[in-house]
């Protein structure tokens, strides 16, 4: 077992090692579609394009503030993240753009307001910026010879967090007003980071405001990433001192290409309004060899 967990971590340098950059890379204006292919999606490696979406205009209340949009609602900003023994899910409410708008701006509200829902929620709530933001990125699609399989609309407090996850998706992600703050781990970094499995739960606000967790007891339980980036709790996740998180800031007008399989965590500046692109992955070796490390790592995970 030793001798295996020792190999695993070498596959891991040797990545480092040989194609990793140690920082993420910029690009200027909208790549060739081919040679953005050849030096990026192929190798799997993220970049940032800047100048590549700052043409697009900026978001106005008029044009959308009647739309009614999905919110998620928690107590301190952490949706879809693990909570002691739990898997907790965000509170969704409906409410109106403007309303949206008017919590993040400061008016008094109890908890945590994120516009995060997925699920293309940009072409499904909010059509109408369609021509403002475009369905997809031209330049893109190209590269990888298909439209892209979501456009997600994203708007937020500065409190609201994303936990450590990876996405099967090639992913654009395009920042239109605000910052950004990423954190990144190459799939390769898989043995060092921890998983666990755990109950499903959601968030409830009690009339009195306050917020339970209520369990899903009907539902699966829950593959998820425990450890916070911020802040690692190596005494319990030593394994994690070997992993080499790149950070990264995207600011307004700037595109950062976040490849498929890699780990990531998210924070934003107050007001944030970002939209991104998810591009499903090719499931060819490249998949086959990131199974193949994960399964290794539970293997060799300390128990």
């Amino acid at each position: 077992m030793e001798s295996l967990k020792k190999r695993v971590a070498e596959f891991s340098q040797e990545a480092h090692d040989l194609y990793l950059n140690q920082s993420v890379p910029f690009l200027e204006g909208s790549p060739d579609p081919l040679q953005f292919y050849r030096d990026w999606i192929g190798p799997n490696k993220p970049c940032i394009i800047r100048n590549a979406c700052s043409h697009w205009p900026a978001l106005t209340r008029e044009k959308v503030g009647s739309k009614v949009i999905t919110v998620a609602v928690t107590p301190d900003g952490y949706a879809d993240a693990v909570n002691g023994d739990r898997f907790v899910t965000p509170e969704e409410r409906r409410m109106s753009f403007s309303s949206v708008l008017d919590v993040i701006e400061g008016k008094e509200h109890v908890g945590v307001f994120y516009v995060q829902k997925q699920s293309s929620n940009l072409l499904d709530e909010l059509p109408e910026l369609t021509d403002d933001l475009e369905s997809h990125v031209p330049w893109m699609s190209d590269a990888l010879g298909k439209l892209p399989d979501a456009v997600n609309f994203w708007l937020g407090e500065a409190s609201a967090v994303t936990s450590m996850h990876k996405d099967h998706y090639e992913n654009l992600y395009c920042v239109i007003s605000g910052e950004k703050n990423f954190i990144l781990l190459p799939p390769t970094d898989r043995p060092f980071i921890p998983y666990g499995v755990y109950q499903p739960a959601v968030y409830r606000q009690r009339d009195d405001g306050e917020f339970e967790v209520v369990n899903q007891s009907d539902s699966e339980k829950v593959p998820w990433i425990p450890l916070d980036p911020l802040d690692p709790d190596l005494d319990r996740y030593p394994e994690y001192r070997r992993a080499r998180p790149l950070r990264c800031s995207v600011k307004a007008g700037e595109m950062l290409y976040l490849p498929s399989l890699w780990f990531h965590h998210v924070q934003q500046s107050h007001g944030c309004i970002a939209v991104n692109f998810w591009y499903d992955m090719e499931y060819d070796i490249k998949y086959n060899y990131f199974q193949l490390l994960e399964a290794l790592s539970e293997v060799t995970r300390p128990p």
